[in-house]
């Protein structure tokens, strides 16, 4: 059964993109959008908006009985949440469900027990994915400290039910281990409602590398290849890349491999992301987490794979299997992404709301741009700071940066601080020009001299 009229639950750049994905399809579009985004692009391309709340996102998009009722209102059969927002959320498909309404993912169990590092973990280790070495549950400060010390220190305290960087401590002896314990608990019990923490070895000198993933359901999963996402501020990507080419094609395989079976151990729907530390210095890989949603840096590897991985987001939730053997994905080329926030780096990467009195984007072979920007476009100060992801591809990786690197001195943006001069001194680098970077590299090498 073909989906015939679609609800989009999300706003920006990703709104634009199912939107797009869906009239691809011949696929009606409806989009439910805050009253800050009532003018948005997004709303203006769709068939139709409603606005279905206040600009403050927990009374709009994070508020999944508003997005239910809009879908059922305006005839949908089928809701997609894109990123962030309700997308991992298991009370938007459950809702789903009970409405009659396909939801555009995976199913809610699965987004639960994925959602939950420690169960992600152990599901992992069932489908025997190796695993960064580490703990249970940890009960208190005391049994942290026993456990760090047997797994050997740094160790790094994780939230079980986190994201994002929050109920995160790297502690380097016992008594940050104890004195750590309680803060990322008490942050993780904020941010999350779980206060529940776990412990890994924490590994210094990794590389984030991430496998792509579409299942149908049916028993077939298939991957499309790994993306590199070692450029990181405070566990934020801001500079993504596929495929990795720091990688040995041995360990590329091991890592694909270990994708797909956890993938297939759930008979996993939709697009995924399963997501491995890279440990340079002993040349193995350690699984990390899934996220059960589409990516925002999904378009690196629609660069060299030729997928619209919406699009097949779309087909598999109208009922198609995937209709093709790992054998005819292949890869092609390098893309760079690099995300434009609408920030100031010289104040700590102050969000900065405001209008856009110039925009100015880059064109020319190779270049894609997704946003939801134009001159003149307000950001409202109700959500994330990311105007546009600026993606670049090449033949090789050196192409692929001598691309883009023109194209950021081609990028224009007046009336609200950006990220943009930022990439430029990452991509002007001789680290990341020889591609010796790593998950903290941005913190410890780049940022200190930036600017100054």
């Amino acid at each position: 059964m073909a989906l015939k009229r679609l609800f989009v639950a999300n706003r920006g750049e990703i709104a634009l993109r199912i939107v797009r994905a869906a009239q691809a399809l011949n696929i009606e579009t409806v989009i439910g959008v805050s009253d800050a985004d009532r003018d948005s692009a997004a709303a203006r391309m769709a068939d139709r908006a409603i606005v279905i709340g206040p600009g403050a996102a927990g009374k709009s998009y994070l508020d999944p009985r508003l997005i239910v009722h809009a879908a059922r209102a305006s005839g949908c059969d089928a809701v997609h949440p894109g990123y962030g927002f309700l997308s991992e959320r298991a009370a938007l498909p459950r809702l789903c469900a009970q409405h009659g309404l396909i939801f555009v993912g995976p199913e809610a169990d699965t987004i639960e027990a994925l959602g939950d590092k420690l169960s992600a973990r152990a599901m992992a280790r069932d489908a025997g994915v190796f695993l960064v070495p580490g703990s249970d549950k940890i009960a208190s400060a005391a049994d942290a400290a026993r456990v760090a010390d047997d797994i050997g220190y740094p160790v790094l305290l994780k939230a079980s039910a986190g994201g994002g960087g929050r109920g995160m401590v790297i502690a380097n002896d016992r008594a940050e281990v104890e004195a750590g314990f309680a803060k990322a608990s008490a942050e993780a019990q904020a941010a999350f409602n779980d206060g529940t923490l776990f412990i890994e070895r924490f590994v210094p000198r990794a590389r984030h590398v991430e496998v792509q993933l579409m299942g149908d359901g049916h028993g077939k999963v298939l991957h499309f290849g790994e993306r590199d996402c070692s450029v990181q501020r405070r566990y934020q990507k801001l500079v993504e890349e596929a495929p990795s080419v720091a990688m040995p094609d041995d360990l590329r395989r091991k890592l694909h491999d270990s994708a797909v079976a956890l993938a297939a151990s759930v008979d996993y729907r939709s697009a995924g992301t399963a997501e491995f530390l890279f440990d340079v210095d002993r040349g193995e890989i350690y699984f990390i987490e899934v996220n059960a949603r589409i990516q925002v840096e999904h378009p690196v590897t629609e660069q060299v794979t030729g997928a619209d991985l919406v699009g097949w987001q779309l087909r598999i939730a109208g009922g198609e299997a995937l209709d093709l053997d790992q054998s005819a994905i292949r890869l092609s080329g390098h893309a760079i992404e690099c995300r434009i926030n609408a920030e100031d780096p010289a104040r700590d990467f102050l969000p900065s709301p405001g209008t856009i009195r110039r925009w100015h984007v880059p064109t020319g072979d190779g270049i894609r741009i997704d946003t939801h920007m134009t001159e003149g476009a307000t950001i409202p100060p109700y959500y994330d700071s990311m105007v546009a992801k600026l993606i670049v591809t090449g033949d090789t990786r050196d192409h692929a940066i001598e691309r883009l690197e023109h194209a950021l001195a081609a990028f224009e943006v007046e009336g609200v601080p950006t990220t943009i001069a930022l990439h430029r001194a990452i991509v002007a680098h001789p680290d990341f020009r020889e591609n010796r970077i790593h998950t903290r590299w941005l913190e410890q090498v780049l940022l200190p001299t930036f600017g100054a």
